[in-house]
């Protein structure tokens, strides 16, 4: 096992280098499953949890939620062992609330975030978030209001760092400049999608990442499980679906090269694809979505394997990306 603990970015907090994502919790993966989850993910010592307010999806929006709080309130220092992440930006309908046009629409109003994070803290069972993440861009609303309401909370205690998901490099390098304005720390992380087949942040989000100190935690890094042995699922009839089969007809080229590989190295290809995020630098820790203790195992697995330069040429062969950074990729 390689879990090691790393600074989020420039920041002081150490953090695990693989993020306990939660999204299929309550919905996917039974609550009873979930407590296992998370408790073998202490062991392995992963300390970095992720949610967000949205989580539950068609059993009830807050629902994981919900089952991370009932975990937190059995005691036995999971709390203070967890560094625990989650989000604020989205629609969250509940079934004992009243239709109301704020929390039923997308936004990082002043209004939202302070009646959100209210939300999140009572169904999470605890005092505070360690990192308040905007689950996506709002650029109608002024950064002096979005981030007047952030100082607030973090005055107040209950939030203890601010993070992004979903942003574009020039959002995150504003972002960054009008916290500065204002003597606040700004940014701590950027959540992105990122993975093998998807390589677009490497033009400008990661640079702005780098440029300000923020850590990387890259979403889907399986491609939705199209890197995590697709062909053969495929195949084996353990994975269906329209849309599936539609996506590894478009990329099974791709595919055959890369799990072709995978057996050459001796490596399952969903662990490859870990560990090849964890080679870059800038990643602080790809965010897994674990059903199952199996497929959480598996993906500390990755942590442990090396990826030498060929192995990495290889992979860029197979999955180029946009050819470096902007503007240099597609001009001088």
């Amino acid at each position: 096992m390689a879990i090691a603990h790393k600074r989020l970015g420039k920041h002081g907090v150490l953090v695990s280098n693989i993020c306990l994502g939660t999204m299929n919790f309550g919905w996917h993966t039974s609550e009873e499953e979930s407590y296992k989850i998370m408790d073998r993910a202490l062991e392995l010592g992963i300390n970095f949890f992720d949610t967000a307010d949205v989580y539950g999806w068609d059993v009830e929006h807050g629902y994981t939620e919900e089952i991370i709080g009932r975990w937190l309130a059995q005691g036995g220092g999971r709390r203070d062992a967890t560094v625990l992440a989650t989000k604020v930006y989205n629609p969250v309908t509940r079934k004992a609330n009243l239709p109301e046009v704020n929390s039923d629409g997308r936004s990082l109003s002043a209004y939202k975030i302070r009646k959100h994070v209210e939300g999140s803290l009572k169904r999470l069972q605890t005092d505070w978030i360690d990192i308040y993440q905007m689950h996506h861009i709002d650029r109608n609303c002024p950064w002096d209001e979005t981030w007047s309401a952030f100082n607030s909370l973090i005055n107040q205690g209950k939030v203890v760092y601010v993070g992004s998901s979903n942003f574009a490099g020039w959002d995150i390098a504003t972002a960054c400049q009008e916290a500065s304005k204002r003597s606040m720390m700004g940014l701590v992380s950027e959540q992105s999608i990122y993975h093998l087949n998807n390589r677009t942040i490497e033009l400008e989000v990661i640079p702005a990442c780098r440029h300000y100190g923020l850590g990387l935690i890259p979403w889907s890094p399986l491609d939705g499980g199209l890197l995590g042995g697709a062909l053969e699922k495929l195949e084996t009839g353990r994975r269906k679906g329209e849309e599936f089969e539609k996506r590894v007809t478009e990329n099974r080229d791709k595919l055959e090269k890369y799990e072709n590989l995978c057996r050459e190295i001796g490596h399952p290809p969903g662990e490859v694809a870990l560990a090849w995020l964890l080679h870059n630098p800038i990643v602080t820790a790809p965010i897994i979505g674990p059903r199952t203790l199996e497929q959480l195992d598996s993906a500390v697995r990755a942590a442990s394997i090396n990826l030498d330069e060929e192995i990495l040429q290889k992979l860029d062969e197979i999955f180029p990306g946009p050819g470096g950074e902007a503007p240099m990729a597609y001009a001088w």
